[in-house]
């Protein structure tokens, strides 16, 4: 599958991938995420039931701390 991950083409294996399936093979389990797929936010409740297609745009923007 291909889709675009933050303004980069990127080809993953498999053809049935949920955005927390994403999430975990980018290695940003535990972060705080905000991700948009194709134009819309995608609630956390939601990313095991978001399942990825051929051809999506993903945003991901993680939050930063300090002080």
């Amino acid at each position: 599958m291909k889709i675009m991950i933050n303004g980069k083409d990127r080809h993953l294996d498999g053809e049935n991938m949920s955005i927390s399936t994403l999430v975990t093979t980018l290695n940003l389990t535990g972060k705080r995420l905000a991700i948009e797929k194709n134009g819309e936010i995608v609630p956390r409740s939601q990313f095991d039931a978001t399942a990825l297609r051929d051809g999506d745009t993903i945003e991901i923007v993680g939050a930063v701390g300090g002080g």
